[in-house]
């Protein structure tokens, strides 16, 4: 795994452990790099985990056990473009397991990390430059939860989704 210059750290209560393990579950390429334990210095428990260098489909993620004074917001959320319906189908289940649906595709895991799980058709749709069509395809999104790349797409091409 090279160096990247920016990597996100997610604050976790005390769980990584446990979540970095759901989300190697959810997503098949993935794995963990690295583990770091606390010292005798703390904050931590000596010998506790206190990070988690993970990969997620080539995304360098850390996961830091933190305690209970930061929680996750959807202010900062993880996209996750998925090339399929099934695969959009397979991760709402897996990170929804648990979790709490949001609208547009957003959903909350259990552990209150954000994620969105996109259609690769929807960036391609809003790309498009047909103003008309993207608001059709808006005005399909708005009111779901997990994103329906079929709908969206009718919607966009003029018919009701």
């Amino acid at each position: 795994m090279s160096e990247p210059k920016i990597t996100p750290c997610l604050w976790f209560n005390f769980n990584a452990e446990e979540a970095v393990a759901h989300y190697l579950s959810v997503f098949p390429n993935s794995r963990i790099a690295s583990t770091t334990r606390y010292g005798d210095a703390g904050p931590g428990p000596a010998g506790a985990v206190m990070t988690i260098l993970f990969e997620i489909d080539g995304a360098r993620l850390l996961a830091l056990n933190g305690g209970p004074q930061f929680a996750f917001t959807p202010a900062l959320s993880l996209i996750v473009n998925c090339e399929s319906q099934a695969e959009v189908d397979r991760l709402w289940a897996g990170l929804g397991d648990g979790g709490k649906p949001g609208q547009c595709g957003w959903i909350a895991d259990r552990y209150g990390v954000n994620w969105q799980i996109v259609p690769s058709v929807v960036p391609r749709l809003m790309q498009s430059g047909d103003a008309a069509a993207i608001e059709r395809a808006m005005q399909a999104i708005m009111p779901m939860t997990k994103l329906d790349a079929a709908a969206i797409e009718k919607a966009f091409a003029g018919g009701n989704p």
